[in-house]
């Protein structure tokens, strides 16, 4: 395969919180990469997924959600989502259809008027709004916008994601591949491990937990027999939300990394050896080395 033949990009894939951009990342590449939850602003670093349409790479930015930010770490997503999109060579801007263009849609319309990029826009959960209204929400973004094309997807049921990965595959520029073909993520084992816990931890807990926790990855040990052995830390800001993690007797937590436990050996392709330790840590927001360990920049 020359490279004259061969095409790689970047592609920053932008939205407002509980878009679905994971969940299409997922799909894109055909299979896990990012963590899904039906909690808004669960993407938090901007993760690579590397989707592969015939002779294309296509470098997935999974970037946070765009929204309003209160705090540093809000702030430092924001940051993320806007650096990913500057960086990249095209725009996928993912909608959730069932919100409309509500107020953080608007922003984010407000700020790509200053794109350099060409620009995608998917219209997603298309299952979940009546066809009339589909039609009016396309017309009106194609206007307000003037992307290179509108598609309408459910990336959950993966309707349209084909065609929508043939286009970026085209439009991607000429060039050499960036990672090898069986790479799926420029994400680190230990970071991905460590999302794969949150995952757990948001999805089983976000009706009772604030979104304020955060998964640190302590040690790593890859064993002689092939197996793995990990101690992370699951770190909370509250001796209230310690004890919500941990549960009577210890059963969440057991629960929470059994889960995550499947889900990291999944990954790896090898047996895991999980180790759960809750930690509180007041500010551990302020806490730059763990900014590091997310992949966040750190915001003032």
């Amino acid at each position: 395969m020359s490279e004259s033949e061969t095409r790689a990009g970047f592609v920053a894939v932008i939205g407002a919180p509980n878009a679905g951009k994971s969940t299409l990342v997922n799909a894109l590449v055909g299979q896990k990469v990012a963590i899904v939850s039906a909690k808004a602003q669960t993407t938090r670093a901007r993760l690579m997924g590397i989707a592969i349409e015939g002779e294309a790479q296509i470098l997935l930015v999974d970037t946070p959600g765009i929204f309003e930010p209160r705090r540093r770490l809000d702030r430092a997503m924001v940051a993320a989502a806007w650096t990913g999109a500057q960086d990249s060579d095209l725009i996928l801007l993912v909608i959730d259809t069932s919100a409309g263009v509500n107020a953080e849609v608007e922003r984010i319309i407000a700020s790509l008027g200053e794109r350099r990029q060409p620009l995608y826009v998917a219209l997603n959960k298309i299952d979940l709004v009546r066809k009339a209204a589909l039609l009016g929400l396309s017309a009106e973004l194609a206007d307000r916008l003037d992307p290179q094309k509108v598609f309408m997807i459910s990336a959950a049921q993966g309707d349209g994601v084909p065609d929508l990965k043939l286009a970026l595959a085209g439009a991607v520029p000429e060039g050499p591949w960036l990672y090898p073909r069986d790479d799926v993520s420029n994400a680190t084992d230990r970071m991905i491990a460590a999302e794969l816990t949150r995952e757990q931890v948001v999805n089983q807990l976000y009706q009772e937990l604030p979104y304020a926790t955060v998964v640190e990855t302590e040690t790593w040990e890859d064993r002689a027999d092939g197996s793995t052995v990990i101690h992370q830390q699951i770190i909370v800001e509250r001796d209230s939300q310690k004890a919500i993690v941990i549960g009577r007797a210890g059963r969440r937590l057991k629960t929470i990394g059994a889960a995550a436990r499947a889900e990291i050996r999944e990954h790896l392709g090898r047996p895991v050896h999980l180790f759960l330790h809750v930690k509180v840590e007041p500010k551990w927001g302020d806490d730059r080395s763990l900014y590091r360990e997310i992949g966040l920049e750190w915001a003032d």
